[in-house]
């Protein structure tokens, strides 16, 4: 399947529970890929319980993860290989130089993976803010001050450690190759990138690395090629340490950015226990803070069902439709603002946030006829510049990975000489308790900036 990052965004509430369906369904896949390996691939096979799936965000990202669980890997190793795949044929939102939350299914036991990006050392709370108290558009979401320690490339690193079966140097080398040889630009990419040269245009070096792209043409990228060349035969210590860190390094110090060497050996990636709840039926397993993304899903869910005799006879995206939606998402970014940020800067009540008796009790709050005040409640809108891929094995494994480098493109900066975007995650901390960021969303204390602290996501997978 292949779409774009914003069509997924649409589709994400029914995806999850679709997939959630999906890993009771493939619980028993103990064939090959695609049944009966000696049977035509263009024949629909009757039955998925031997058949491995996936869903991604582009035709190269799809044959990566193909090619990968036919030769042997499971949907971590598919998953890692397209991690860095997207890096290269899709960098508005595909990255090494970003960070994300990996939710894994193996031998029917559940993980989650934060590879989140964090504050660097020298972050201050005040750090986009003049000298009035009052925020500095901007400046938290292009160039060098806006990016945040990146935990891609030691995420990948560690769920592949962990959970994988083929190779490390087998899971890069796709990726190697479509940064050396090159890879057809899509329209989208191409007209995304030129939206792009001209945002970023005089304030960072994006144009040098991406103005070329063309829709129809090939692009190579024989700096990034080397960059992950050198994560290939060197894992973590490929990027976060030896050349590319001092590219990096070189690249703030330029740039007048905060990321040192200091920030950049420090970096880990963190194993937490995912974010599972019932709704109906299902067994929905999602991501537990630092994003908000679990949490605002089964408050999703469990209102709608709470709701249900409201919703009956309404027609889907209909204005009404909205307007419950709407009503039920005011109380679910109230509750973000307030109680949500990185767990292990402060506690995040989980339990009675999506608690049945306190989400009826929310429900019951919701006006059907008439818009609550917005006055206390500030609306918040989710990033369309962020990608989302799913993956079922043979094994019966599943992987759903979402990553980011926040806006499309990120930062606009791009490593030199190394041929990676880095991220614009700063802007997801409450630059000023109250101040909506670039998508709107309003945060507070719990979300404020501090060195080596993790910034609130949305991202569900």
């Amino acid at each position: 399947m292949s779409s774009s990052s914003s069509s997924f965004i649409s589709l994400r509430l029914f995806f999850i529970v679709l997939l959630s369906f999906a890993l009771t369904a493939c619980g028993s896949m103990d064939g090959l890929l695609g049944g009966d390996e000696t049977a035509s691939q263009d024949i629909p096979s009757k039955s998925m319980k031997n058949h491995a799936a996936v869903a991604m965000p582009d035709v190269y990202s799809a044959d990566v993860a193909e090619q990968i669980l036919r030769d042997g890997g499971n949907a971590v190793d598919a998953a890692v290989a397209v991690g860095f795949s997207l890096a290269v044929t899709f960098p508005e939102a595909g990255n090494i130089g970003g960070g994300g939350f990996m939710t894994i299914q193996m031998g029917g036991q559940s993980y989650f993976m934060d590879y989140r990006e964090t504050a660097p050392l020298a972050a201050t709370r005040d750090m986009y803010l003049d000298d009035k108290g009052e925020v500095i558009p901007r400046l938290s979401l292009i160039g060098s001050k806006a990016i945040g320690v990146p935990g891609t490339v030691w995420g990948m690193w560690e769920a592949h450690q962990r959970f994988g079966r083929l190779p490390w140097q087998d899971v890069m080398a796709p990726s190697i190759e479509l940064a050396k040889n090159g890879f057809k630009v899509h329209e989208e990419l191409a007209r995304n990138a030129a939206r792009s040269v001209r945002t970023f245009s005089g304030k960072t070096n994006f144009a040098e690395y991406f103005a070329a792209l063309e829709e129809g043409k090939t692009f190579k990228q024989p700096a990034l090629a080397k960059t992950l060349e050198r994560i290939s035969q060197l894992g973590p210590d490929g990027f976060y340490q030896g050349r590319v860190a001092d590219q990096i390094v070189a690249t703030m110090q330029k740039t007048k950015g905060l990321i040192t060497h200091e920030d950049l050996a420090s970096y880990r990636p963190k194993w937490r226990v995912p974010l599972t709840f019932q709704w109906n039926d299902y067994t929905i397993v999602s991501a537990p803070p630092p994003s908000s993304g679990g949490i605002a899903l089964a408050q999703l869910l469990k209102m709608y069902t709470a709701l249900s005799e409201t919703f009956e006879g309404v027609e889907h995206n209909s204005a009404q439709y909205i307007h419950l939606l709407a009503e039920i998402e005011k109380r679910v970014f109230a509750d973000r603002a307030v109680y949500l940020g990185d767990p292990d800067f402060g506690t995040v009540p989980i339990a009675a946030l999506i608690d049945d008796d306190y989400l009826r009790k929310r429900a019951a709050q919701v006006k059907p006829a008439a818009i609550s005040t917005m006055a206390d409640v500030p609306p918040g809108l989710e990033s369309p510049d962020t990608t989302h891929y799913s993956i079922t094995d043979r094994y019966g494994n599943a992987v759903a990975n979402t990553y980011t480098l926040n806006w499309s493109f990120g930062s606009g900066v791009v490593v030199e000489g190394a041929g990676f975007l880095m991220n614009n995650e700063m802007d997801d901390f409450s630059a000023k308790p109250g101040a909506p960021n670039a998508f709107g969303v309003v945060g507070g204390a719990m979300n404020a900036i501090e060195p080596g602290k993790r910034m609130l996501s949305s991202m569900s997978p």
